[in-house]
């Protein structure tokens, strides 16, 4: 679901998170403790840090104006996964350098969407076959 050409990403969620977001990344390191943040950056040295909003609590202003602060930092993108939208707090997330957003509503409406598409897609391999078959 994240859309760059990183290879590194850096979850920083509870344990129980939505796995479509990291869907197709092989390194890939969470991190459940604030307190591990900064050495797992060090570490790992990701291109991508993804931030669970409701986990980070009081704490994500903090950590991003650290970010935002050190230059060794800034080539790092910083996304944000939150439950719903609500823009006074989004707005100062932007400012203090979150690139993206990603709401529980997005990921609802991604995987009906995709259900649906295969049925589609389901309905007409079954035409084109009966097609094939009728032709023979």
């Amino acid at each position: 679901m994240i859309r760059s050409r990183s290879k590194k990403v850096l979850l920083v969620a509870p344990k129980a998170f939505p796995s479509e977001l990291v869907a197709g990344y092989n390194a890939v390191r969470q991190v459940s403790v604030q307190s591990a943040i900064f050495p797992s950056i060090h570490e790992v040295k990701p291109d991508v840090i993804l931030f669970d909003y409701e986990h980070m609590a009081d704490d994500m202003e903090k950590i991003l104006r650290r970010l935002q602060s050190n230059s060794y930092y800034r080539n790092i993108k910083i996304c944000c996964y939150k439950n719903k939208e609500h823009t006074r707090v989004d707005g100062l997330l932007k400012v203090l350098g979150v690139n993206h957003f990603f709401y529980q509503e997005d990921l609802e409406k991604t995987s009906k969407s995709k259900s649906a598409l295969s049925a589609i897609n389901g309905i007409l391999d079954a035409s084109i076959l009966n097609w094939v078959a009728g032709v023979a």
